[in-house]
């Protein structure tokens, strides 16, 4: 098939999950073309059946903020024409959706008939997406789609809770490549971060205010009282500053890391024991995955979709949003025992591979085909 994926290409989970996922599809044969306004951050194009298509959107005194919609559709439109594509795969409801159904009705009129699947993955559902101003646009995108899938059952149900949709959403989890041979040559320099063979605790995100970055700082200051411990802190955002400050007041500056946005997210969680994930909600809770495939085990909240990731009592534990003190006991159990840690970690990796890539991409590829039968019928 010839698929083009359209995405954010950021750090965020849905535009890691959209990269993943096409480099996997050209891996199995399939013909991939990447359109977005730059180039996605995990994106190789060493294989012949990648391809990036860059969104420019030119500048004009008239317009207060530029259109990128319409750039996106007219761009989706002239690379179907040129390359014969034959399926949109958009990642998120608005603005990519609503561009991709322009672009279909404008292939209509020349004769082109392109189906497109869309896939939900949360903030375009639960934040951006509920806002009045934007609601309407949002359910039209989604009934307007050929196919639509989400990444958990959780978002699933909130989508139909929150919006009047007509279609039949199908759950397609986020996925992980679990390589057990790759992690285990992967050089793991724990003294560096650990010197004094401290426990090291590890928190993966966009430091968006959703994520709770202060309750994660608060829980390792809980933890660090009891057992020696350093805190990992990967990513960037407008909490990222506060959070320093918070160390500071705290006391223990010199036992957190802010490292920023980082390429070596296996390096890092290769000398982790255990990640920390307390957020206000998580439509799936990619990072938690990512630490998991690696042996991680997890202390997270209990919303979203975080419970059809994280196993309470068995890959890590669950908590309320909000409950630092109790987060902080449950961490420490896991870690002050040796054996106990050594147990959680196997399980974390074991739940892992429930969600690795090649259980998974079926589950697309099957709906790609349902979508292009669905456009002849």
């Amino acid at each position: 098939m010839k698929i083009a994926i359209v995405c954010y290409p950021t750090f965020g989970g849905s535009g890691v999950v959209a990269t993943e996922l096409g480099l996997e599809l050209a891996r199995r044969g399939h013909e991939i073309h990447f359109i977005t306004y730059r180039q996605p951050v995990r994106l190789a194009l060493l294989n012949p059946n990648i391809h990036y298509h860059e969104v420019h959107v030119p500048e004009y005194p008239l317009f207060h903020y530029q259109p990128y919609e319409l750039a996106l559709s007219s761009k989706l439109v002239d690379m179907v024409k040129l390359h014969g594509i034959e399926l949109l795969h958009v990642h998120y409801a608005i603005p990519h959706a609503y561009a991709g159904y322009m672009a279909k009705k404008m292939l209509k009129e020349q004769g082109i008939k392109i189906p497109m699947v869309t896939t939900l993955h949360g903030t375009d559902i639960t934040l951006v997406g509920n806002h009045p101003f934007y609601k309407p646009a949002v359910s039209f995108s989604i009934n307007h789609s050929d196919v639509v899938t989400s990444v958990s059952q959780d978002l699933k149900d909130e989508t139909y809770r929150l919006f009047d949709i007509k279609r039949e959403i199908f759950v397609i989890p986020n996925f992980i490549e679990v390589n057990q041979e790759k992690s285990a040559n992967t050089p793991c320099k724990r003294a560096i971060m650990a010197p004094g063979g401290e426990k090291i605790v590890t928190h993966i995100s966009n430091f968006r205010e959703v994520k709770r970055i202060p309750d994660v700082v608060k829980i390792f200051n809980e933890i660090q009282k009891s057992i020696p411990a350093r805190l990992m802190m990967v990513g960037d955002g407008p909490e990222r500053e506060p959070a320093e400050k918070l160390a500071e007041e705290l006391g223990i500056s010199d036992k957190v890391v802010f490292f920023g946005n980082s390429h070596e997210i296996n390096e890092i969680l290769c000398f982790s024991d255990l990640f920390l994930l307390p957020s206000q909600t998580e439509s799936f809770g990619l990072a938690a995955l990512e630490a998991m495939a690696v042996g991680v085990p997890v202390i997270s909240s209990n919303t979203g979709g975080l419970p059809e990731v994280n196993r309470d009592g068995y890959s890590g534990y669950l908590g309320n949003v909000g409950d630092v003190r109790g987060m902080a006991e449950k961490a420490v159990s896991i870690l002050s025992d040796d054996d106990k840690l050594a147990q959680f970690k196997a399980n974390a990796l074991e739940v892992a591979k429930e969600f690795d890539i090649q259980r998974i991409m079926p589950m697309y590829e099957q709906i790609y085909r349902r979508a292009l039968k669905q456009q002849f019928v």
